[in-house]
């Protein structure tokens, strides 16, 4: 808190008071100083004590009437705070805002589209019995905040946005409260190998900045490397095949199937289905052949039901694997030079966070080639379902047995 100097000083006197006095005693000096600063006193009194507003009007109406009551509250009286009689609300407030939670992939903060009155208002459907200033606090200690409009939309609105995000929400609750696996997938941001500004700051004894290119021209000898994640939601764990290759469907899917092999299928042995949220673009776009070709190959080789749902246009950066895999591999290596591979597979697999995430690398050395056309007949072997709500979005891809 950034306080001037008379608020410094007020501060400083408060605390040297205040233990000293009784509640009745602390009310009625925090009124009195509250009433010497005139209009927004009560306001400013209350930041710089901790006490509520409320108690302190209170202290300035006695004093300003020469009503000082003598009545002391026994301890451990007075109403009890909403946590004791409801310990379930934190839960409660995350369940209800969950599904519209918005996130920056640059940033690990997270907001949230509702009001602490419409939370408050779903809350009281529910039986709590709580005002939105109790709802605003938890929302703030669930790592809520308020924020304002950020340019970064990547697209237009569709008309099932909002209903497409419900329909992710309640699928994944499904997998996750019967065992199943729920990946969030997305590719990283190319990254140029070599000694190139990487942005960010970090400690380094004074003047002793690393040195880097001044220009960013490609290399073409170490070219650039592309990180495919795969963000494993119930376990909060991540994996990234690092290629050095283009993005293409053939490659996300291979990722997917490494982290299969390596990881899930030990994690999830007991699965027969697997819940893929995807970007709706890009190398797992809701467009792509190829992405849907090769998905029904790796259904096919696992055995698996593979149900994918693609987040609308526009909204790709509200993927959970960007700000809760993405934004903390970028933290971990910001201002270090990714010169090559083996710096970037490292810096990766060594970025963790205090809600232990655990993150692995493999580099996948493979050429996947472009402008792969899916034939007619391809498309007919695909044994796929689409949901009934908005199928390019929502479908299953089942293994497709041997004639």
């Amino acid at each position: 808190m950034n306080l001037s100097v008379s608020d410094q000083i007020i501060h400083a006197r408060i605390h040297r008071v205040l233990p000293h006095l009784d509640e009745h005693q602390r009310r009625l000096y925090l009124g009195a100083e509250a009433d010497s600063l005139g209009w927004g006193g009560k306001s400013k009194i209350s930041a710089l004590s901790g006490v509520c507003r409320d108690s302190i009007a209170r202290g300035v109406e006695e004093v300003r009437q020469e009503k000082v009551s003598t009545r002391i509250r026994e301890k451990g009286g007075g109403r009890k705070k909403a946590s004791a009689k409801y310990p379930d609300l934190l839960n409660a407030i995350n369940e209800i805002i969950s599904p519209h939670t918005m996130g920056d992939p640059c940033n690990p903060l997270i907001w949230s589209s509702k009001s602490a009155r419409k939370v408050r208002n779903a809350l009281q459907t529910k039986g709590y019995q709580i005002s939105h200033e109790t709802v605003r606090s938890g929302m703030k200690s669930l790592g809520y905040s308020l924020q304002s409009n950020r340019k970064t939309k990547e697209g237009g609105d569709h008309p099932d946005r909002d209903a497409q995000f419900e329909h992710i929400n309640t699928l994944a609750k499904d997998f996750l409260s019967s065992g199943d696996p729920v990946i969030s997938v997305d590719c990283k941001k190319k990254e140029l190998i070599g000694a190139y500004k990487n942005n960010g700051r970090e400690w380094t004894p004074v003047e002793t900045p690393t040195e880097v290119n001044v220009y960013d021209f490609i290399d073409k000898t170490n070219g650039k490397a592309a990180p495919y994640g795969i963000y494993d939601i119930a376990n909060n764990t991540g994996w990234v095949t690092v290629g050095i290759s283009s993005d293409t469907a053939s490659f996300a899917v291979s990722s997917i199937r490494s982290w299969w092999e390596e990881e899930g299928k030990k994690i999830y042995s007991d699965s027969k289905r697997l819940y893929i949220n995807a970007d709706g673009g890009g190398s797992n776009g809701s467009n792509n052949k190829l992405w849907k070709e090769e998905l029904q190959r790796f259904s096919n080789d696992t055995h698996l039901d593979i149900y994918v749902s693609h987040f609308p246009p526009g909204t790709s950066k509200w993927n959970k694997i960007e700000h809760r895999l993405f934004a903390y591999i970028s933290k971990n290596w910001r201002a270090k030079p990714l010169t090559t591979l083996a710096v970037i597979l490292n810096l990766i697999g060594a970025t963790t966070t205090t809600a232990g995430l655990v993150v692995k690398a493999k580099l996948d050395e493979k050429i996947y080639p472009t402008g792969i056309k899916i034939t007619d007949e391809q498309i007919k072997n695909w044994n796929i379902e689409r949901d009934e709500f908005n199928g390019k979005w929502n479908y299953i891809i089942k293994p497709k047995l041997k004639e």
